[in-house]
Formats: structure tokens, C-alpha cells, sequence
């Protein structure tokens, strides 16, 4: 099931390492997005970019009994103009990045959270699709639930 919400940034700060890729500062950003999103509807954020060697998870969440680990991918547009134009046209969709080899390192990932964390019960793969407007602070969360490895 795919919801759309549109959040205002109030609590993401952009901080702008020079250091930095700007793909990694917009990537951490939509990141921080998905976690406030996912708090907002009540989950609780067991663990942010979990990182092994052979794959990572950007979230590890829990609502109810069910842990979820959503991948995150974000894009970012100058104006709120060109992020609704890219979305009434039906182009390039952050989500389509999620593909197959993806896939299978998130299943790395979380056969390895799961062991380390002796956990038994019920889990899902989620995707979070993160559309930035830095400058105005705005950002549209499309969040796609349970998605089936392939």
C-alpha cells in the first residue's frame, strides 16, 4: 500500500559538510525524514544505518510486534514547482532504484540484524521514497510496505 504525506522539515537540520558528496548530504537528509515519518505513525526506530560489509539497512523499525527494515532512496529538486512537475509527469521514481541486487544486500543485512539480535518473530521489507525541496523545506514521503524479494 503506497501513502503519500507531505511533511515540512522542522526538525531536519541540513548541515553542509564540505566534505561531503551532496548525494550523501541529500541521502542522510531523506533518511532523517523516514525516521521522523515513521515516529509520526508511531514506530519506534530500533536502529539507523546498520552497516555490515555485505550490505545495510537505513532503518530498523518496530510497530506492534513487527520489525521493518526500510530502505530509503531520496531525490531532490530545486523548487517544490520542479518536484511536483517530475511527479505529474511520472519520471524518474526514487523508489525504482530498490532492484534486484539491492534486494539481496538487504537480505544479507537482515538475516545478519536478526541473528545478532535473537529475533523470532514476524519481520517485512518497506521502502521509503524521499522527494526534497531543501531550500523550502518540503519533502513528500511516498512509503511502500512489505515488499516481496525477488
Amino acid at each position: 500500500m503506497k501513502h503519500i504525506y507531505v511533511l515540512h522539515m522542522k526538525q531536519c537540520i541540513l548541515y553542509m559538510d564540505k566534505t561531503k558528496k551532496n548525494t550523501k548530504i541529500v541521502g542522510n537528509l531523506g533518511e532523517k525524514v523516514a525516521a521522523n515519518y515513521l515516529k509520526r505513525k508511531d514506530f519506534v526506530i530500533l536502529a539507523t544505518n546498520y552497516w555490515k560489509k555485505w550490505g545495510e539497512l537505513d532503518i530498523v523499525a518496530q510497530k506492534g510486534r513487527k520489525v521493518h527494515f526500510v530502505e530509503v532512496k531520496t531525490v531532490s529538486y530545486e523548487t517544490k514547482q520542479k518536484l511536483e512537475y517530475a511527479v505529474s509527469q511520472g519520471t524518474w521514481r526514487p523508489e525504482d532504484q530498490v532492484h534486484h541486487f539491492k534486494m539481496r544486500q538487504i537480505g544479507k543485512a537482515l538475516e545478519t540484524w536478526i541473528s545478532e539480535n535473537s529475533y523470532k518473530g514476524d519481520w517485512q521489507i518497506d521502502v521509503i521514497a524521499v522527494r526534497l525541496v531543501v531550500i523550502e523545506k518540503y519533502a513528500t514521503v511516498n512509503y511502500i510496505e512489505n515488499i516481496v524479494m525477488g
